[in-house]
């Protein structure tokens, strides 16, 4: 049995001299360094006791080590877990705790706030910092460089990521090899990635786009990355000469736009820009275009199918849409109630079946049963629609999803947490147009009789207790919340309300 992932994205480096990490400071590590030291952190994991199947859970800053205990992962058959670094502790015990994660690597910095949570659980506790340093490193350095990768099913699962539900309950997507083997293979074939390749990196590494889409297809093309740490419009401006590639969250493309630097002689020598994660609006697809000659090319994707569609690299990117299905993905628009196919152009719920398609639900056998139909379509519950031409439009989210500079913010989560907080009787959370990061979120609190709440109180304790990109930026009181006769809160009339808020105010 071989091990399709490391086989695949790994193993074809080991020894090569080429190029792999441009870093910011100027050094270069090669595909030869770069799989010795996964070598090193695979026998690492081997001493901490980690088998095939594990789940090792990480909460730290993006590095060329990061992204070499990935691989390490593979290479011994390890689940790999990567957390938003924005999580506080409060969040990062649910996920350690529900994964029964075996290793849990902090960074050094949160070790004495993470530590209770590794007692609790029973995970091992390990430390990484922004340049790698740390007790896992430490490790690392005095292990041989592991040669023996450990044998994996197509079917068996490589990573495991949360997404949070309705139900204000973290789900864990588990992809399996062959989910992630797939998208990389499409995806360098219709983008046209070769080794001569040098993508941009400058997404984080604990999500999907920056880890599944822009890792893995950079590793299995051959090529190589310039590795950002985050990021910074004057950096991205200087080092960008030295790319082919870039991939991006449309929020990249419009901090870009705001710098008279960025023009059409900046440019000129690039293949192609990508954005995906959030909507890119059409006036930013046509600014783009009009300053710099290149059309971006915009996808769709979740964490539970990683990519799902891509406008043409040859042919007419529509600015407003997703483009086509990939090969080997069907799509279809579905009537949210019946499930039956819905005619072209109208608008319904998008469903999608492919080798992209995760396994399911970690722990959640209802849940996946929920959304993963038995033919094997999945429920996005994003609502689309396809055109005459075949191209596919994201018209809305079900379940209230907001998405904020490129993250996933699903309101019910955040709405519990307001509830639970003294003087308030219920809370609403809703997204509004942002200028920079989309969208944002707007908190509405109905306080219990009698109370008067403290803003900025609550501020600070959300400040505390939730992740930067889920905070609410703007709080509002109101008596009662919009219902229907049925008793529903009506959202939409907030979001119409509150539509113009983060908007600048005209001069």
């Amino acid at each position: 049995m071989s091990n399709p992932l490391y086989d695949a994205l790994i193993g074809p480096h080991r020894g090569q001299g080429t190029p792999f990490l441009y870093m910011q400071d100027g050094t270069v590590q090669t595909h030869a360094e770069f799989v010795d030291l996964a070598g090193r952190y695979a026998s690492a994991l081997d001493q901490l006791a980690v088998a095939a199947g594990d789940r090792v859970a990480v909460h730290i800053q993006k590095s060329a080590d990061a992204l070499a205990l990935y691989a390490g992962c593979l290479q011994i058959g390890a689940i790999y877990l990567p957390l938003n670094t924005a999580y506080t502790p409060t969040e990062l015990s649910y996920f350690i705790a529900d994964s029964d994660a075996s290793v849990f690597v902090c960074d050094p910095g949160e070790k004495d706030a993470v530590s209770k949570i590794a007692q609790d659980t029973g995970a091992t506790l390990m430390t990484m910092g922004a340049s790698g340093e740390g007790t896992l490193k430490d490790l690392a350095l005095d292990q041989p460089v592991r040669e023996a990768v450990a044998a994996r099913d197509s079917d068996d699962i490589a990573a495991l990521l949360y997404t949070s539900g309705t139900t204000g309950r973290s789900k864990g997507a588990m992809l399996t090899h062959r989910n992630l083997l797939s998208n990389a293979e499409a995806l360098v074939d219709i983008w046209r990635f070769t080794d001569k390749d040098v993508l941009l990196h400058a997404l984080p590494i604990f999500h999907s786009h920056g880890l599944f889409v822009a890792s893995n297809v950079t590793l299995l093309a051959g090529g190589s990355m310039i590795w950002l740490p985050k990021f910074d419009a004057d950096t991205v401006i200087a080092r960008l000469p030295e790319a082919t590639a870039m991939m991006g969250v449309p929020t990249f493309y419009t901090r870009l736009l705001d710098d008279p630097r960025f023009d059409r002689a900046l440019t000129e020598h690039m293949r192609v820009f990508i954005s995906g994660s959030a909507p890119l609006l059409a006036e930013t697809h046509d600014r783009f275009a009009a300053r710099t000659g290149h059309r971006i090319l915009e996808r769709y994707g979740m964490t539970e199918t990683s990519m799902n569609t891509s406008n043409p690299y040859d042919g007419d990117r529509r600015a407003g849409t997703v483009g086509f299905p990939l090969p080997g993905v069907e799509a279809k628009v579905c009537d949210p109630k019946t499930g039956e196919t819905l005619p072209t152009g109208e608008i319904g719920v998008l469903e999608v079946r492919g080798p992209n398609v995760f396994k399911g639900y970690w722990k959640m056998p209802e849940k996946t049963a929920e959304e993963l139909r038995d033919d094997g379509f999945f429920i996005t519950g994003d609502l689309a629609k396809i055109d005459a031409d075949g191209y596919i439009s994201i018209v809305g989210r079900g379940k209230d999803l907001i998405i904020s500079g490129g993250y996933n913010i699903y309101p019910k989560e955040i709405e519990m947490f307001l509830d639970d907080l003294p003087g308030v009787l219920e809370s609403a959370v809703v997204g509004a147009p942002h200028p920079d990061f989309g969208e944002s979120v707007v908190a509405v609190l109905v306080p219990e009789a009698g109370a008067t709440l403290d803003i900025a109180a609550i501020e600070a304790e959300v400040k505390d207790k939730l992740a930067g990109f889920k905070r609410p930026r703007h709080f509002e009181v109101m008596e009662a919340l919009p219902r229907n006769t049925m008793g529903k809160v009506q959202k939409n009339e907030l979001r119409t309300r509150f539509d113009t808020v983060f908007q600048p105010s005209p001069a």
